[in-house]
């Protein structure tokens, strides 16, 4: 039985060897590509990790409950909230709310997931931009008695995400006027209720 003589066809399929320059060429490139991921990750854990927390605290005339139905009652915060100007759904843990906020720049949507909503103690709720590692935000309502119809109101949020270090000032400078203005407002609204 005789060889057939190879073809054409037959030579091209075979593997040519891979030239020492774009072996270099890949070595290179695989060097700057990897510790660039490595980097990336440790951003995204460090951004995750680590929060960026506002604060603001008020001393309300009112029992616990009093300042908890002003602050379940969603459907009402138009009439006199100047942060959260509009706000929709049901205060309970796990539901979905329908919030826009307002600061200087403008008004947001959100749509917050319901953490805890503790009748005369607490109400937390977390909002997400993208899957859950972008920008976080984690907005809590404390209410703590100090004593008869007295009663500390402390609102909170923290931040985590890779995009948070990038926003820290404008939260700052734009958002946390906004948890004061809110407080004080709560404030007027307890005493309007009490006196109709």
């Amino acid at each position: 039985m005789t060889a057939l003589p190879e073809t054409a066809e037959s030579t091209e399929t075979q593997q040519r060897p891979v030239s020492p320059r774009r072996k270099r060429k890949g070595r290179r490139l695989l060097a700057i590509l990897v510790p660039l991921i490595v980097l990336l990750a440790a951003y995204t854990v460090w951004t995750n990790a680590r929060s960026y927390n506002l604060s603001s605290s008020i001393e309300l005339d009112a029992t616990p409950e009093d300042a908890w139905r002003a602050l379940a009652d969603l459907s009402a915060y138009d009439e006199w909230n100047p942060f959260i100007v509009s706000a929709d759904g049901t205060v309970q843990k796990g539901a979905t709310l329908h919030l826009v906020m307002r600061d200087a720049t403008g008004d947001t949507t959100f749509t917050p997931t319901v953490l805890a909503a503790e009748t005369g103690k607490e109400l937390r709720w977390i909002g997400r931009i993208g899957p859950g590692w972008i920008f976080d935000g984690e907005h809590r309502f404390l209410l703590e008695s100090l004593g008869e119809h007295r009663v500390r109101l402390t609102q909170t949020e923290s931040f985590r995400g890779v995009l948070v270090p990038f926003f820290r000032n404008y939260l700052h400078s734009h958002t946390l006027p906004q948890f004061d203005a809110m407080n004080r407002a709560l404030a007027d609204r307890i005493a309007t209720l009490r006196t109709s």
